[in-house]
């Protein structure tokens, strides 16, 4: 398995792979950790937080999370720096430490990739469920390619992101190792969103 080290951004939500992210940057920490990625063409660490706030004192991120490469730079109405970012590859957390300016640096190392699996048939409502959102949703969502809905990784990682899930759902959906498994959970899921 491959290691490395990177800065961690610990936030209340759950990034997957292939996600997108925009987050607005005020902290010197975070300031500074955009810089250091830009100047590096590098990415940064996303993970739940487990115990704590996104600002302020350094918290305690989940021990798995998502490679974040940002995308796109701008300044935002209130003159604050946002960004735009991609979930890339998941990665479990070995060890970090706090630098003298707030910021944890994880050594981390990275999840094996999911390989393509078909969605199973007894799993193809969540494929149909998904394509549906998308539609609804328009733009970018509706410009997906068909192939994209059966791929048992993709349909898993997208409908997590969409669906109204409780973050230690999420996590646990990002912790799962076989997409097959992550579609059976989130059929268990379903019938909590299905009308009356």
């Amino acid at each position: 398995m491959q290691t490395d080290n990177l800065p961690l951004f610990p936030l209340s939500s759950v990034l997957f792979p292939g996600g997108h992210l925009s987050l607005r940057i005020f902290e010197p920490r975070y300031l500074d950790m955009v810089r250091d990625c830009a100047r590096s063409d590098s990415g940064f660490g996303v993970c739940l937080i487990l115990e704590g706030e996104e600002s302020g004192e350094p918290s305690v991120p989940a021990a798995v999370g998502t490679v974040a490469r940002i995308t796109d730079f701008h300044t935002l109405p209130d003159g604050l720096l946002g960004i735009h970012a991609q979930g890339g590859d998941r990665f479990s957390v070995l060890s970090t430490r706090v630098r003298d300016n707030g910021l944890i640096q994880g050594d981390i190392e990275y999840l094996s990739g999911e390989t393509v699996v078909p969605v199973p048939a007894d799993c193809g409502l969540l494929a149909t469920i998904l394509e549906r959102i998308h539609d609804q949703a328009g733009g970018e969502y509706s410009r997906f390619e068909r192939s994209h809905y059966d791929d048992a990784s993709w349909v898993g990682f997208r409908l997590a992101e969409f669906l109204p899930l409780e973050q230690p759902e999420r996590q646990m959906l990002l912790q799962l190792d076989d997409p097959v498994d992550r579609l059976n959970q989130l059929m268990h899921f379903l019938p909590r969103f299905q009308r009356d």
